[in-house]
């Protein structure tokens, strides 16, 4: 079994440390918020007070991190991962960040000979409890390799998607599109409703027909249709509308930055800023809907 040192014990990181711990390796885990470490060590892992302490005999870092800023701070600072991992580990950045940063810090990882990949992830937090996410690897095909042991016992879908920063690519692609679907699906049921088409009615056919999709089918924005779909919890949210314009704002930042034109990227981008500012981020992304229909 491996020596990992797990970066970032938050509500995503904390249940996948855990899940390593659980497979039998050695985890020592570091994160600005005790109550994270404790937690870690009630699992039968082990905590350190500082970056360099946790990486200094670990084979495999594993890193959770809110942000781009921070992915490059934790690794590219002087008592950092680069500067204080043993020559040769691998890393996996498993945080969501912006595509120029990932590839960046993975650059200077190289340089500096060790072996990393970016690793976002899909689930939510049930799906990294369960050890069922899924991960989206950018990184050469040797890392992958590498890497592919370890997420598999912290998600249940690894997939390859080709040089550093794909990983990113994928995750930011995936989730723009999710925050699309959401807002189509969530005005077509609004839609149905104000001439006189019940939710439940509107969703047996359209499930069936060509407007099928995810955001219908697994996640009903609509309540009724789906029990287990947050619109049936009054939106207590899986994965909040903050988080979904964190992702869509990303993608612009990408589309920016590559010249690609996603105005349907913007449209999601600007109606989930409307909710934020209306303070209503913390629901579930498809309380989208209740905001479509001036409920919020």
């Amino acid at each position: 079994m491996s020596k990992i040192a797990f970066i970032g014990l938050g509500n995503m990181g904390l249940p996948m440390a855990k899940n390593l711990v659980a497979a039998g390796h050695e985890v020592t885990g570091f994160d600005l918020s005790d109550e994270a470490k404790t937690g870690l060590q009630k699992s039968g892992g082990d905590s350190a007070d500082t970056i360099a302490a946790a990486v200094a005999q670990a084979e495999i870092v594993v890193s959770m991190l809110p942000a781009g800023k921070h992915v490059s701070a934790v690794y590219t600072a002087a008592d950092g991962v680069l500067a204080s991992a043993p020559e040769g580990a691998l890393l996996i950045d498993s945080s969501t960040i912006d595509v120029d940063t990932a590839r960046a810090v993975s650059a200077e990882a190289v340089a500096a000979g060790f072996t990393m990949v970016d690793a976002p992830v899909s689930g939510g937090v049930g799906g990294a409890a369960a050890g069922s996410l899924t991960f989206m690897v950018g990184g050469t095909a040797e890392g992958f390799a590498a890497a592919k042991p370890v997420l598999d016992i912290m998600g249940q879908n690894i997939f390859y998607a080709g040089g550093s920063g794909n990983g990113q690519v994928a995750k930011i692609c995936n989730n723009m599109l999710l925050g699309i679907s959401m807002i189509g699906t969530a005005e077509a049921f609004m839609l149905g409703e104000k001439l006189g088409l019940d939710a439940q009615t509107f969703f047996d056919i359209s499930s069936t027909a060509s407007g099928q999709c995810w955001s219908m089918t697994s996640y009903c924005p609509a309540p009724g249709p789906v029990p287990t779909s947050p619109a049936n919890n009054d939106y207590a949210p899986g994965f909040t509308a903050a988080m979904m314009l964190k992702d869509l704002r990303l993608a612009q930042e990408a589309s920016g930055s590559a010249a690609a034109d996603t105005p349907m990227g913007q449209r999601a981008t600007e109606l989930y800023t409307q909710m934020a500012e209306a303070g209503h981020d913390g629901l579930d992304f498809s309380g989208i809907m209740k905001m479509l229909g001036g409920e919020i």
